[in-house]
Parts: structure tokens; sequence; C-alpha cells
């Protein structure tokens, strides 16, 4: 048994300085866990944030002003004020997103009942931002000419008030969202790509052949490979979490981080393993890379991460049972967001752990049998 853990603990550490020493490598981890984190959870989202806007106020009354002035920070920048004939030109620029045209007597054709039409203009290439933007320019603009009208700060009765109450992310906001996704997807793929890759180089470089001279077995190769790599990643995933997520992003954690890192090394387990038993499967890195795109891109779109699972085809969701990154980003989000413990998580728990455990043994197989024919 000591045996076994040294030899363990000597090919990882063989390991370790194999993956330090390729420059490449390194600089691609600590960007998957750096920009490519900040980036995916600023860079796109389901709300407006920033956009440009200009008024071209030909009414130039009090509610003309108070439309203006109701167009704020942080979903749209300070409105300019433009002239009609110079509309045309600033959007070929590019210059504005949103151009508001405020027509003359707009406020007096209100007062007498009339329905008068404001415009806007919109610059569509940005697609999804364009779409949004439009709808709450529109409830911005319609609650306050509805507050101007009534002269009092709540709209119209209703007979039915909704009152909303986010829970776990009061203010709605999607980096939060994104962010921890985004985290867990570069979890998934590095782990898989590190262990996957560092078993396919062995057999390319024939060093694997080296290593079946030595007292070693299949249990110790693939488990130096699985603990070497785990903690690199392990180790990018913590200061990820404390120094871009926490930090740069500011991005609060409700749970315990003791047990968001206890479930994600059961998770790295299980994702080395997927790593080793593609690397067992292919026979040339080519091979590897089509394996891994397939299997990672399943991963990330069935986790619940991109849409949730009860929102996926009927047909596939009992299909999402069978990946670990399922159950872990349910973890992850129940931990991170609001806060669960233990008692709440454990069956996701102890679903990665299991079927980590059934896709180290099917590698073991594979793996065995790929080292008896090389014999």
């Amino acid at each position: 048994m000591l045996r076994t853990l040294a030899n363990i603990f000597w090919l990882g550490n063989k390991e370790l300085r194999s993956v330090f020493s390729d420059v490449l490598m390194v600089a691609f981890i600590v960007w998957s866990f750096t920009f490519s984190i900040a980036e995916r959870a600023t860079g796109m989202g389901d709300t407006v944030n920033n956009a440009s806007i200009a008024i071209v106020d030909e009414d130039r009354t009090a509610l003309s002003r108070r439309l203006g002035n109701a167009l704020y920070p942080p979903y749209f920048k300070r409105p300019d004020l433009i002239e009609a004939d110079a509309i045309d030109r600033a959007m070929d620029q590019s210059r504005y997103m949103f151009v508001v045209v405020i027509p003359p007597r707009f406020e007096a054709d209100l007062r007498q009942g009339r329905q008068p039409k404001l415009q806007l203009n919109i610059d569509a290439t940005a697609v999804m931002q364009a779409g949004i933007g439009a709808g709450y320019i529109q409830n911005i603009l319609t609650t306050e000419i509805t507050r101007y009208l009534d002269r009092a700060d709540q709209p119209s009765s209703s007979p039915v008030s909704v009152v909303q109450r986010r829970a776990f992310n009061p203010n709605g906001t999607q980096k939060w969202f994104a962010a921890i996704v985004a985290l867990l997807d570069q979890l998934s793929m590095l782990t898989i790509v590190l262990t996957g890759a560092a078993l396919l180089r062995e057999r390319e470089h024939g060093t694997i052949e080296h290593l079946l001279v030595l007292p070693l077995n299949a249990f110790e190769i693939a488990m130096a490979k699985v603990w070497a790599n785990g903690l690199i990643i392990l180790v990018a995933f913590t200061l990820s979490m404390v120094f871009v997520v926490g930090g740069v992003l500011d991005i609060p954690m409700a749970g315990s981080k003791i047990l968001l890192l206890s479930g994600t090394m059961i998770y790295l387990f299980a994702a080395a393993a997927i790593g080793i038993f593609l690397g067992t499967i292919a026979r040339t890195m080519a091979q590897f890379a089509l394996l891994m795109m397939m299997t990672i891109m399943a991963m990330m779109m069935l986790s619940g991460g991109m849409s949730p699972i009860e929102s996926q085809p009927a047909v596939i969701q009992p299909f999402t049972w069978l990946l670990p990154s399922r159950h872990y980003m349910a973890f992850a989000q129940a931990v991170v967001f609001r806060g669960a413990g233990i008692d709440i998580i454990w069956p996701e728990f102890i679903t990665v752990a299991g079927l980590g455990f059934v896709f180290f043994a099917a590698s073991l197989v594979l793996f065995r049998r790929s080292i008896a024919r090389s014999q």
C-alpha cells in the first residue's frame, strides 16, 4: 500500500513538472481562469449596460426634459441633445445605439387627449442589446408620461399590484450567474484537456513504454495524472474564486467556501476520469481534440448553465443525469448563491462521486486493455 502511494506521488510530481515546463499551457490556464471569466461575465448578458443614446427634443417642455432625465446610467449613458438633421449621420458613425425623437407640441397634444407618437431610432447591429434596450426605453418613457399626467409618483390605480422580491440575486445582476457558469465550464474543459492530453502525450512520445518496464500498474499511472492535474486546476479555481470572481467582479458568496472546494475536488476527480477515458479511446491528438469538443460541448450545454434542465427537450433530460457537470452545476449554484449546506446538497455530492468512480473504473479497464495490447 505504501509503495503504491509512493509511486502515485512521484509519478504525479513528474506530471506537475511536465505541465509547468510547458509555457503555453501555463499561459492558457492563467488566461482561462482570469480574463476569460471576466470577459464572459461582463461581455454578454440579458441586460443593457451603458448604451449610448441621444434625444431630439423638438417640444422643449417640462415633460420632454423629464423624459430625457429618466434615461440614466447604468443602463444608458447620459443622453446627448442633438438636432433632427444629425440623426442619420450620427447613427451611420455608430455614435448612438438609440435616438429618441420627441415631436413638437407633444405635451400639449397629451393634455388635449390626443395620442402623439414618439420615434425611437435603433442601431440593430447589436441585435440582443438593441431589442432589450428598446423594451427598457418604452417602459421608462411610458412610466414617466403616466406619472406626469397623473401628477403623482405612482401610476394609476390597478385592481392587482404585483410586488417582486428577488431571492439570492436582489438586483438581478446577470454577471453573477455568468461568472459562475464560465468558471465551471473552464473547470470542466481544462481538467479533461490536461488529463487526457497527458495520457496521450505519453503514448505519442513513447514514454508509456518506459513506464511499463517499471514496477508500476495502470491504476498508479492513471491516479497520478488525476491528482497532479486536478491539483493544478483546483489551485487555479481557488485563486479565480478569490481574486477574479470575489475581487474584480465583486460577486458575493453566500455559502461555505470549504464546502464548495470539497465538492470541486470530487468533481475534478470525475472530470479527470472522463479525460483519461477519452485519452485512452483516442489514438492521436487530433482524435482526442474531436472527442473532447463533442464531450465538453455536451457537458456545457446540458449542465443547466446555458438553459435550465426543465427547458431542454424532454427526450434529452434523462440523459443529463449521466453528466457529472449537471449535478456539480446544481451543487455549486446552491452553495454560492443560496448558501446551502451539506444537508441540502448531499444528493448532488454523492451523485458526482458515484459518477466519478464509474468513469474512473471504465477508463481504468480501457487503459489496462490498451497497455496489454502494447506489450
